[in-house]
């Protein structure tokens, strides 16, 4: 299986990476920087378009989109500027966007293609209890490009699937995270193989439960 996680140079993505590897899978990461195989700064469509050339030809089973930022974690209303939404709209909802579109024709060569998108319970609206503007925001848009790439693409056979990876203990989520990066990567992975056309356009947990929309 070949798989491509953004955003795979620290906290989850990275596990992801680590554990596909160890169990034998053929793995893509990528970051903004040159920690990992492939540069991808996911708002940027030249580096996508660079990243679709590299790829051409060669089917993806998973592309998990991970890449994200969380500018405003603990930020006052009236310390917000056009930057941050702007930079967290980018990352979080226009580069998974992106990042589906260059990769879709290697997921057209695949037998069973899924793709994972790292959402978060703050993209909830039953749970919207103020702050985090620009991370609940574009992680709620997130969803919904999840939940309409699902519509859209079932009849091709690519199952979408939409998660929320816990309150984890990683430089965003911080040190007082509900779980460790392992606990989450491991749910993820078994939540990502579990992944069918059935179940295709949910949002579920780490742990595979439901979310609340």
């Amino acid at each position: 299986m070949h798989v491509v996680v953004t955003g795979s140079s620290r906290g989850i993505g990275r596990e992801i990476v680590t554990r596909l590897r160890v169990v034998g899978h053929e793995v893509t990461g990528t970051a903004r920087d040159h920690s990992t195989d492939t540069r991808l700064n996911v708002s940027d469509p030249g580096q996508q378009a660079r990243l679709a050339a590299q790829m051409k030809g060669k089917p993806v089973d998973l592309l998990v989109c991970n890449a994200g930022v969380y500018l405003d974690k603990n930020m006052a209303l009236e310390n917000y500027s056009a930057e941050v939404w702007a930079t967290s709209l980018a990352t979080n909802v226009t580069g998974v966007f992106l990042t589906v579109q260059a990769l879709l024709p290697n997921l057209r060569l695949a037998k069973e293609p899924k793709i994972a998108i790292i959402s978060s319970q703050l993209a909830s609206h039953e749970l919207a209890k103020g702050g985090s503007y620009a991370y609940r925001a574009s992680k709620a848009a997130a969803l919904s490009i999840g939940l309409n790439l699902a519509a859209d693409l079932k009849p091709e056979g690519i199952s979408v699937g939409i998660y929320h990876p816990g309150w984890v203990r990683t430089d965003m989520g911080g040190d007082q995270g509900e779980i460790s990066v392992q606990e989450s990567a491991n749910g993820l992975l078994n939540e990502f193989e579990a992944l069918n056309l059935e179940t295709s356009g949910c949002f579920h947990t780490w742990d595979g439960r439901d979310h609340v929309f």
